[in-house]
């Protein structure tokens, strides 16, 4: 029963991990304008994502466009193009492999097969956490780098979006869960206790009961 609750509580983890590096895949929210001036009252706001730049006026009337060409993008945003999908796409084989091997299905009979399904499903969550971890660090230092270095212009810097902070909850989540279910392990259908039965005493041909049963 332990085994099978930690299976279903790392799994619950790293599908909502999941979705949510989907999430943060697909928000313009990485890059948003800083406000250093002294005049806090600016007419738009832009935001920059992996797929599209949007400027959002003052009056609430939000305006996006695609980014035209990948190889235009810095080296940052087309790593963590690739990451993020190949993360999405792990989620997403970690799960089948996970329910193929979970205790609550019949997929595998042999019980030490599944826990060893259930734990390659667990490591690739983790690989899927790893991959999406390391976009949004080289992200964050990048924008960090930039906001406190002088040569470049106050119009230019950008501070640290939502996105980033969901992605870092999303890795959060698949690096909990994954190691959650590597420590699945084989239930054991033997009880501690094992029940012996005792020969059937067998009567002489005179009707009495042989000596040897006694001893």
């Amino acid at each position: 029963m332990v085994s099978a609750g930690l299976e279903i509580l790392g799994l619950s983890l790293c599908v909502i991990g999941s979705l949510l590096v989907m999430v943060s895949c697909g928000l313009p929210m990485w890059k948003v304008t800083a406000f250093i001036e002294a005049n806090i009252v600016v007419a738009q706001t832009i935001w920059d994502g992996l797929w599209m730049s949007c400027v959002v006026q003052s009056t609430g009337q939000m305006q996006c466009k695609v980014h035209d060409s990948v190889l235009a993008l810095t080296h940052d945003l087309q790593a963590a193009r690739a990451l993020t999908i190949i993360s999405s796409v792990m989620g997403v084989l970690g799960l089948m492999v996970v329910i193929a091997g979970a205790q609550c299905t019949n997929c595998i009979r042999a019980e030490n097969v599944k826990a060893r399904v259930v734990n390659a499903g667990g490591v690739i969550y983790i690989t899927s956490g790893v991959f999406v971890l390391v976009p949004l660090c080289w992200m964050a230092n990048n924008i960090i780098s930039d906001f406190y270095n002088p040569q470049v212009p106050a119009s230019k810097k950008r501070e640290i979006g939502a996105a980033l902070y969901i992605g870092w909850a999303a890795s959060a989540l698949l690096l909990i869960g994954g190691a959650l279910l590597c420590c699945s392990c084989p239930s054991s259908g033997n009880s501690g206790y094992s029940v012996k039965y005792a020969p059937t005493k067998r009567a002489t041909q005179n009707g009495d009961y042989d000596k040897r049963n006694y001893v």
